[in-house]
């Protein structure tokens, strides 16, 4: 079985994805104590490193389980992505500690923390995702630093922009997805094919089991917008008056017959159902994120819909996974495809 070590893990989306895919993933590293929490419950074989990726030594992980530099057959991440609009412009607070969850860090520099650890580990093929304003306006120079970087470590690198409506996943979301293989494999990266059909949010919900506990009632300005408003509209960032003064806000409303929006760390308040004027419960959330039915999460409402919204998808990365392992890593072990 091919082993997985996983990077700013979150609740275990990516992991969650590689297992479908029947990779193993032995180690994984996360910042957020609640969304750690969470990755344990649904992963108590992985070896959880809970802390700042910054303190940890690639190669302590490695002697862990008993690995050289070189043997790992794939490094995982998905280094926060806030500094990088989906417009493509650079946020103001680059360079700056910001409030990330419940703490405080500086996130624009954590993808070169992705590279540290590839130049140490070696692995024979690595993924990272990020946002889509990465290959957008004033981004793209990190982007192309970013190559530049997996080049110099000694990877054959593309990067596609894929959306996860496409492999099975009931939400239009395009995510850049990086995937480099070790030069000296000669092999080139390989991305899946789409899978299947597109999935609506009604047909991803179907049979869904709730907690009716949950309080998902409206605030009054989103009750106020959500009547004015039909199914498939919303705004990232708009204005309503409230009071003497104005709220700024972010609002979208499902359309039954096509895939979510985008789900995003707000995603417990910011997405409201089709039909009906509330948000969205947790199981429904997780469903339109892919995750199973009895994936567990524990905590507020808000921290686990933050932890569903910064996800990686698990159906995306289970077709990711599966491709690598199949038209990558069964070629590099001499196994032949039937």
């Amino acid at each position: 079985m091919y082993k997985v070590i996983s990077t700013f893990s979150g609740i275990g989306g990516s992991s969650q994805g590689y297992k479908q895919a029947g990779l193993r993933v032995i180690a994984s590293v996360e910042f957020l104590d609640y969304q750690a929490e969470n990755y344990r419950l649904n992963h108590p074989t992985t070896h959880l490193y809970q802390g700042n990726i910054r303190d940890l030594d690639p190669l302590a992980i490695l002697a862990d389980h008993e690995l050289q530099p070189g043997e790992l057959d794939i490094l995982d991440g998905s280094p926060p992505c806030s500094s990088f609009s989906t417009n493509g412009i650079v946020s103001e607070g680059w360079g700056k500690v910001k409030d990330y969850g419940n703490k405080k860090q500086r996130t624009d520099d954590l993808f070169y923390e992705f590279i540290r650890f590839l130049t140490v580990i070696k692995p024979k093929v690595f993924v990272a995702e990020n946002v889509s304003g990465l290959i957008k306006g004033k981004s793209i120079g990190h982007f192309n630093n970013f190559l530049r970087a997996f080049k110099a470590a000694g990877y054959i690198t593309k990067a596609k922009l894929m959306n996860a409506a496409n492999y099975g996943v009931p939400q239009a979301r395009e995510r850049v997805i990086f995937q480099g293989v070790r030069s000296d494999l000669n092999l080139e990266p390989v991305y899946p094919g789409s899978v299947g059909k597109i999935v609506t949010a009604a047909q991803a919900l179907k049979g869904v089991i709730i907690d009716t506990t949950e309080d998902v009632s409206l605030s009054e300005i989103y009750r106020t917008y959500y009547s004015r408003t039909f199914p498939g509209e919303g705004m990232d960032k708009g204005s309503m008056r409230v009071g003497d003064g104005y709220k700024w806000f972010s609002c979208k409303r499902l359309h039954a017959h096509k895939p979510a929006f985008t789900l995003t760390a707000h995603v417990g308040s910011d997405l409201t159902h089709w039909s009906e004027p509330r948000n969205l419960y947790i199981g429904e959330l997780k469903r339109l994120q892919s995750f199973p039915d009895n994936y567990i999460l524990t905590g507020s409402r808000s921290r686990q819909a933050e932890g569903i919204g910064r996800s990686v998808p698990p159906k995306m990365m289970e077709a990711i996974g599966r491709s690598i392992a199949t038209q990558i890593l069964d070629k590099v072990s001499g196994i032949k495809q039937e």
